[in-house]
């Protein structure tokens, strides 16, 4: 079911926002050669207990989890591009690592999600990355009122498929509120002016990820991280986004 926040709804939804950018950018000044996974999943979990907030990961299990997540974060390196689970893993040099967070606080979630390259990068990883980024950007420019789902789904799509990606549709962005994954589904490719039509009130989490030379992935023998099914390199880039009557909204803006 589709729901609508009213305007004090979403001041309401600001501070999961904002505790989630907070986490992010902490995060990511820890992504280091030398770092293990785990250590990320504890800061964040520190995180969470500090400011009185809660995980919207570690006791999920939907259909395709094969247990309860058990962690905090979503670490997923190199090949591994969504619902990465921290495990004993030492970061090394050039490794691509997304961090995916979701926090509820005072009841209201938000969703958000960055890649970095540790220690000396490749221009291919670097180009990946930001064309998720870029794709996020024209995305979050359709989410306005009036518009149709598509738009956004289209945008994202136009960006990826001109840096000469493919996308895959199986995961995308969804509607955020009271939980972490709700109505509607936003793919990551589409055709404008179609679906549904875009209303203030909606919240929703935007989140293009590609792989670098495929759209197709399968899930590790851990029951969670889904990999690329030709060993490359993926991104995931990610915002919660309200749309209002003045434009779109993002609740997880991070000041760098």
């Amino acid at each position: 079911m589709i729901e609508l926040r009213t305007p004090a709804e979403i001041e309401a939804m600001r501070p999961a926002g904002a505790f989630v950018a907070s986490v992010l950018e902490r995060l990511r000044d820890e992504i280091k050669v030398g770092v293990n996974l785990l250590e990320l999943d504890s800061l964040a979990h520190r995180m969470i207990k500090e400011r009185g907030a809660e995980s919207c990961y570690i006791d999920y299990h939907p259909s395709f989890g094969a247990m309860p997540f058990g962690k905090v974060l979503c670490t997923s390196v190199n090949d591994a591009v969504l619902h990465g689970l921290p495990h004993d893993y030492v970061i090394q040099d050039g490794d691509v690592v997304s961090i995916d967070f979701a926090a509820s606080v005072d009841g209201w979630v938000a969703d958000s999600a960055l890649t970095v390259v540790a220690g000396t990068p490749l221009d291919a990883d670097l180009k990946l990355i930001a064309t998720t980024e870029r794709a996020l950007e024209a995305g979050i420019s359709q989410a306005v009122a009036g518009n149709k789902l598509g738009d956004i789904s289209a945008a994202i799509g136009d960006v990826c498929e001109a840096a000469g990606y493919s996308v895959n549709l199986d995961f995308g962005g969804h509607g955020v509120g009271r939980t972490m994954h709700g109505d509607p589904h936003v793919p990551n490719n589409g055709r404008a002016g179609r679906g549904l039509k875009l209303k203030p009130g909606l919240v929703i989490a935007i989140e293009p990820w590609l792989l670098a030379t495929t759209d197709q992935l399968y899930t590790d023998e851990d029951g969670w991280t889904l990999r690329s099914a030709d060993g490359s390199r993926g991104a995931h880039s990610e915002h919660t986004v309200a749309i209002t009557e003045n434009g779109p909204l993002v609740l997880t803006q991070r000041s760098r």
